[in-house]
Order: structure tokens, then sequence, then C-alpha cells
């Protein structure tokens, strides 16, 4: 049985700049794929693309999420080809504090990157994806499936709504050939990590996470699987207990 093909094709990737996006980014170039890579740190959005044009074609786009307008120059260059074949959805953000002290400017800014930008880019793309029965991944948390501690309740709502999006995506899409899969993450060794361990005081020891080329090997077997199946959700966490939390 054939498995789903990956040489020549375009992929757009975002949080492309570093951990996961960019393991994925380069996973994919490896594979021949033409690669649409989006990240808001220019520099190291440059170094991905640089690291990927040794493999295959490979464009960058320095775009912060955030706010709709940014996105007119993907769209625009992506307008000029005939279809999309992969949409990778890496790019988030994160704020921890209990309710009482949150800022709600924290929860939307989250809601905006977390949840509505993956919505209006897999929407316009919706046309080119159904033109190469393309797939679509969502980089989840486990954090979008549970959210039993403290301090966690505003990036963990924008996680569960991203997971609605995803499972209604789906019904929508498979008719026509559209591929939907969500990735829900344990801690994983990205620079967002780094962060929010240092600010919940916890030392940051990557060896006793995730890797992000781990991520990106399970989402390429996924990417190959022949179009007869359809993996709907992945949960992925480090071995180690003491580590086995969200994302």
């Amino acid at each position: 049985m054939e498995a789903h093909p990956l040489p020549g094709g375009l992929a757009v990737v975002t949080g492309a700049s570093s951990g996961v996006g960019r393991a994925v980014a380069l996973a994919l170039s490896f594979c021949g794929v033409r690669v649409c890579a989006v990240g808001r740190d220019a520099s190291r959005l440059a170094e991905t693309v640089g690291l990927a044009r040794a493999h295959s074609p490979a464009i960058g786009f320095e775009i912060d999420l955030s706010a709709e307008k940014n996105l007119r120059p993907l769209f625009e260059h992506l307008e000029r080809e005939t279809g999309v074949d992969i949409l990778i959805h890496s790019a988030g953000i994160a704020h921890l504090g209990y309710m009482e002290m949150s800022m709600v400017e924290d929860f939307d800014r989250q809601y905006l990157t977390n949840v509505r930008a993956p919505y209006v880019l897999t929407q316009r793309l919706l046309p080119l994806l159904a033109a190469r029965q393309g797939q679509v991944v969502f980089i989840n948390s486990s954090a979008g499936v549970s959210a039993k501690r403290p301090n966690v309740g505003q990036y963990a709502a924008t996680k569960h709504a991203l997971k609605a999006v995803a499972d209604s995506l789906r019904q929508e899409v498979n008719p026509k050939g559209i591929r939907v899969l969500s990735l829900y993450l344990g801690r994983t060794a990205t620079p967002m990590q780094e962060a929010l361990l240092a600010q919940e005081g916890k030392p940051y020891q990557p060896e006793t996470l995730l890797q992000p080329e781990d991520v990106a090997s399970v989402i390429l077997s996924a990417l190959r699987l022949p179009r007869t199946a359809e993996v709907t959700d992945i949960h992925l966490r480090p071995m180690r207990p003491a580590q086995q939390v969200e994302r």
C-alpha cells in the first residue's frame, strides 16, 4: 500500500523560528518538501530557512500572527501556488498566573495567537489545501485536554478552544480528502518551555523533556500514512513521570 508522497510538496509551518516548529520545518525540508517558514524572530527564522535550503527550496516570513493584517505577504505569496500540501500550526504563546492576579490583556494575546491565528490561516488556505487533498496539523498541548492544576487557566482555555477548532474542522474537510491531526504535547525542550520553567522557579533540564526532533518524527510518520487512514489525535509526553505535564 503506497504511502502519501511528501517530496515536491509545499508546506506552511508557523512557529518555525525555533523549537517544534523549526524541527518540523527542517524535517520536511530533509524529505524534499518546499517550506514556507513563518516566525516572529527574524534572526532565528533566517537560521531555519538557511538550514532548510540545504535540502529543498524554503522561504521565510517574519510575521506576528496576533494581527491578521500581518498575514497578507504570506497569502500573496501562496496565491501564486496551485495548492498547499501541508499546514503545520506550531506557533503559540503562554502566560501562567492565578485568575485573581492574571491580566485579561494576557488572555487576549494568547487567544489571538493560539486560537484566532490558526483559525484564520486555515480558513484562508482551505481552497489550496483542498486542491491537493492536503493535511493540517495542530500542535496542541496536554493542557488542551485537561487543566487540573492552578495558574494555567488562560493558556489551557485557548488550547481547549484549539482542540474544538480541529475536531470540528476534521468533520467538515474529510469529505474533501483533507486530513486533520492534533498533537497533545507534554513538556518539550523549547525556548518557551525554558521561559515557563523560569517563571515557575524550576530548573530547565532539556534532556529530561520531549525533544522537538521526536515530535517532528511522529508528525512525518502520520503525514506519510496511506490515504486509507487518518490519525486524528496523538498524545506525547516525556518518559520521566515528574515531567509529564503540559507543553
